[in-house]
């Protein structure tokens, strides 16, 4: 297991209540409901919020492998992520699927880009091996 020589950010949050409460972060910054997936409460729930978090770390990675490989990443750059809970053998379980949008680049250096982002970014790295996870670059 990789270990952190330099730690450059903690993000910090108290959650109570589970799915059927609500999280702040230590300086307020963050501060929601949560609701189980498909219930008619008002807040948000882990899934999209892992969802949102993977896809915008994806960004910031696709970000810095077009700076090493000299590609402009388009102003339109998009992640559209999807992140299944669902059950099997063994109980519950996640699964995602990441839909990259870089308009106006050729195929073949936007599936470069993905393939180093995924390589690089954090949360690609820690669902690595755990997940069932698929890219498609358009």
């Amino acid at each position: 297991m990789s270990r952190i020589t330099d730690v450059l950010y903690t993000g910090r949050t108290r959650t109570q209540g589970g799915r059927d409460g609500s999280a702040r972060s230590d300086d307020g910054r963050l501060d929601i409901c949560l609701s189980p997936p498909g219930s008619a409460g008002q807040g948000t729930n882990p899934e999209q919020l892992f969802a949102a978090g993977w896809s915008a770390c994806f960004i910031g990675a696709m970000g810095h492998a077009a700076r090493r490989m000299k590609v402009a990443l388009p102003a339109e750059v998009a992640v559209a992520a999807e992140v299944d809970l669902g059950t099997g053998e063994g109980g519950y379980f996640l699964q995602a699927r990441l839909a990259v949008s870089l308009p106006g680049l050729a195929p073949d250096v936007a599936r470069a880009l993905v393939d180093e982002a995924h390589a690089t970014c954090p949360y690609s790295k820690a669902t690595r091996g755990n997940i069932d996870v698929a890219f498609s670059v358009n």
